[in-house]
């Protein structure tokens, strides 16, 4: 083994694009990096010396623990062990604790991760949160109607971006809804309806490194059934300092004392708020961009500083006051699908200052998340009003005609 002058940290790494340009994210701090990553990722990372991007069939913890000691025994122990994908930061808790790493264990992993224990820590501390329950195998359908009532959320334990959930509204549907699903990895609660929220933050030592909070416009759920969704940061006023404040004590009730994190909360129409899902790691879709445009602070970098204990970019807290928000567009209904036309929206709504558009004969094929989609937009203006007016306006008048792929 060499000798070492520097920390050596180690990287699961899922992306395929800037998100991936870890050295970015450690600049002013002399350290070694080694990757573990699916070939497709690897030219992604940039200048990196080739005996330390390991590539794997899949991000798997089994699949990962072989070649990670592989790294360490050629190049040393790891000082810390990082991920930024909400579906990798419970594997580098795990792999933490194989190595015997400093950073965020399983335990507080878990509270983020996991919509479970995540609202049974919540309740525990009398936190505002939805009716909810533990499905267990075989639930008795009745006890789910009595204990939660109807509309309600069946969704998966450990998924991120709505994937999988489902909005039932009878025993009827419910009863469809769990024929073949392994209930032990969902879980079900009450349905808030009204307006979703989200804090985008970073706590260093407890204290509030950083905090926004926006405003849907439509809902994740929307999205995954063919709507756009979009974003417009709250003006000043009691409504952000209410949801900045129950986010901040949510996430402190999970364990959070140094990290970033996401937060989603619902007003109810009665005007409460309540706690709806949390992430340890950035939001998505383009909220890190707005972040660097906008609020002086890389979500992704403090979010990887952060967990491999190297001090914060940002010399002081920072204020979230600018007013700016996203746009981003479904992909087809009918997949996969190729684009044969689009339009452009920079020079057509004043507010959109960016965009990020398919070229003709892209194709998409349902797995794009928030990223490869047929249409990205940035927008700013002088109040969340006039933000909210454009994001409805880039959502009406965007354009993207769609061929079928055609077979080989």
């Amino acid at each position: 083994m060499p000798s070492r002058a520097l920390p050596h940290y180690l990287v699961v790494n899922r992306y395929d694009d800037e998100d991936a340009e870890y050295f970015r994210y450690c600049a002013g701090h002399d350290c070694a990096l080694s990757f573990l990553t699916p070939p497709g990722c690897v030219k992604a990372l940039g200048p990196v010396e080739p005996g330390r991007v390991a590539t794997v069939a899949d991000l798997r913890p089994a699949t990962l623990v072989a070649p990670a000691r592989e790294l360490a025994e050629r190049y040393g122990p790891f000082d810390g062990i990082a991920a930024l994908s909400e579906h990798d930061v419970l594997t580098a808790a795990l792999l933490r604790e194989e190595f015997g790493c400093p950073g965020p264990g399983a335990d507080l992993v878990r509270a983020f991760r996991d919509k479970v224990v995540m609202k049974d820590r919540l309740a525990k501390q009398d936190l505002p949160i939805p009716r909810f329950m533990e499905l267990g195998s075989s639930p008795p359908l009745a006890e789910i109607s009595a204990r939660i009532g109807y509309p309600l959320v069946l969704k998966p334990r450990a998924e991120a971006g709505s994937v999988g959930v489902r909005i039932l509204g009878d025993e009827r549907e419910l009863t469809a809804a769990v024929q073949g699903l392994d209930l032990t990895r969902f879980e079900c609660e009450e349905f808030v309806s009204t307006e979703i929220y989200h804090a985008d933050g970073v706590l260093s030592e407890g204290r509030r490194h950083f905090l926004s909070v926006s405003g849907y416009v439509n809902t994740p759920l929307d999205f995954l059934r063919g709507k756009p969704l979009g974003s417009a940061s709250l003006d000043a006023g009691p409504l952000r300092e209410q949801i900045s404040e129950l986010a901040i004590t949510c996430v402190k009730a999970l364990g959070l004392v140094t990290g970033c994190f996401h937060v989603e909360i619902i007003r109810r129409p009665d005007g409460g708020l309540v706690f709806l899902e949390a992430g340890m790691r950035p939001g998505g879709a383009e909220v890190p961009y707005i972040h660097r445009d906008f609020h002086g602070v890389d979500l992704m970098a403090e979010s990887f500083r952060t967990v491999l204990g190297i001090p914060l970019q940002s010399a002081r807290p920072r204020s979230g006051d600018a007013s700016a928000g996203w746009v981003v567009m479904p992909e087809p209904r009918h997949l996969p699908g190729r684009v044969v036309r689009r339009t452009a929206m920079t020079g057509v709504v004043p507010q959109v200052y960016a965009e990020v558009l398919p070229e003709p004969g892209e194709v998409f094929d349902g797995t794009g998340g928030y990223f490869h989609v047929p249409g990205r937009f940035r927008l700013t203006g002088p109040d969340e009003r006039s933000v909210r007016a454009a994001a409805r306006r880039v959502m009406d008048e965007y354009v993207v005609e769609f061929a079928p792929l055609e077979a080989p």
